[in-house]
């Protein structure tokens, strides 16, 4: 079982302390930094200092860190069109000599939209772009040297592009599709990704929508196997209950809660619990970080999780 970082910046960082958790994710032995690709805070935090862009954190952490992977839990296709967003991402990974994962979603959050100018289509256009994107970026970054590539679809068209740059890593950076939807996600998971993820869901759930990503690889003739399959849960850890009770304060988050919906206890509860997602053929857990200022959880866990669980 990999651990990977994963951050919410828009809940209130700057570059500096996304840096500092990224070197700490590397000197600690985690497998990747990872973050959400957001521009406004939710909850009842002021999001001081502001937001930051996700692909120009990962650029700057690209040169910053030598081993760690990088990548987004999920950048919307709300915000970006996919020829810019393909060499972007292209980009990053020649910065990092191949260390970049793409993770694309429909985007979700309304009101980030509308506080920033970024149109908000329904959920079926975002599907269909989401479908359209997907095709153009592993589409162009495939295109041999030499040849281009064009598309025409309902939402973008791209007409004899020569797909570069081209990424480092070959064929391309694994892109990772995740959320629990019953045909539409499956159906994009099976067709285009490299990881298929599930966040913040119980076992129970993860298990069905698992399930169901393997269904939808059988009818495309696709190895289920053939994908990693990960799940990402908000992780509270503390070595013992006065520690496990000032961490969930400190997120603003009930421990009796936590303890029932997310990753939280001692070590030894939380490696139990990366268990049971192990169980259900998980390979990698992200542990969704809230507190990016207390650096001592991560060395706890670094030090008491991840030897039982790696």
């Amino acid at each position: 079982m990999q651990l990977r970082i994963f951050t919410e910046p828009q809940q209130g960082a700057d570059y500096g302390r996304l840096l500092a958790v990224a070197r700490a994710t590397e000197e600690l032995g985690f497998d990747a930094f990872f973050r959400s690709d957001h521009y406004l805070s939710m909850g009842d935090g002021s999001g001081l200092p502001g937001p930051t862009d996700a692909w120009l954190t990962l650029a700057g952490l690209a040169v910053q860190t030598s081993r760690i992977r990088l990548g987004t839990l999920m950048s919307p296709v709300t915000f970006r069109y996919p020829g810019p967003l393909a060499i972007s991402v292209a980009q990053v990974d020649e910065m990092s000599r191949g260390r970049v994962e793409l993770g694309l979603g429909t985007g979700w959050f309304a009101a980030e939209h509308a506080a920033y100018g970024i149109p908000f289509p329904d959920t079926a256009e975002r599907f269909g772009r989401l479908a359209e994107q997907l095709a153009i970026i592993t589409g162009l970054w495939d295109t041999p040297l030499g040849r281009t590539f064009s598309f025409d679809g309902r939402h973008y068209a791209v007409t004899d592009s020569p797909g570069l740059p081209k990424p480092v890593q070959r064929p391309h950076p694994p892109i990772l599709i995740g959320g629990q939807g019953p045909r539409r996600t499956p159906r994009l998971a099976a067709e285009y990704a490299s990881e298929y993820n599930v966040a913040f869901a119980s076992a129970e759930r993860t298990a069905a929508a698992f399930g169901r990503v393997r269904d939808a690889c059988h009818a495309l003739g696709r190895d289920p196997d053939s994908l990693a399959y990960s799940a990402g849960q908000v992780v509270c850890c503390g070595r013992d209950e006065a520690e496990l009770g000032r961490r969930a304060a400190a997120i603003g988050r009930d421990v009796i809660e936590l303890r029932a919906d997310g990753l939280a206890g001692t070590p030894d509860e939380v490696v139990d619990k990366i268990g049971r997602f192990a169980a259900l053929g998980a390979s990698r857990m992200y542990l969704q970080v809230l507190d990016l200022h207390d650096l001592d959880q991560l060395e706890l866990i670094a030090s008491r999780v991840l030897p039982q669980v790696r």
